[in-house]
């Protein structure tokens, strides 16, 4: 019984908590994992900003060509003529469209600071600079 309430005195008058070297260490800890993340994740998302606007210009060429084939020139093709031809490419204000002339045209799109584009017909999606 003595033992019993020895432990329990032990117990009430014990401070419990984190020492300062404990708590400096998991900020530590804290800060390498952070070192590693944030240069991941920007690198994650850069890349997935350039693709998505590659991705976007690719999907409308096949529109672009079944404009020429409905109309015989690129002259008129804008955004929202494609979009009229086909409903599943990029709605959004980043895409730029433009005939270059009744032979030719430029298709681009821009997401985040990466911005890819293709001059056709049959232009292959590059790095550039918009329309």
């Amino acid at each position: 019984m003595q033992f019993m309430s020895k432990v329990q005195k032990r117990l009430r008058n014990e401070e419990s908590g984190f020492t300062l070297i404990e708590l400096l260490i998991v900020l530590v800890i804290i800060g390498v994992l952070l070192a590693i993340a944030v240069p991941s994740y920007l690198g994650f998302k850069d890349r997935a900003e350039r693709r998505a606007a590659a991705a976007n210009v690719r999907a409308a060429i096949p529109a672009a060509e079944a404009f020429y084939a409905d109309n015989g020139t690129y002259t008129g093709m804008n955004h929202a003529a494609l979009l009229l031809i086909d409903q599943g490419i990029a709605s959004d204000t980043t895409m730029n469209v433009v005939a270059t002339s009744a032979a030719a045209y430029c298709i681009s799109d821009t997401q985040g600071t990466h911005t890819q584009r293709a001059v056709g017909p049959g232009g292959r999606v590059t790095s550039g600079a918009v329309c």
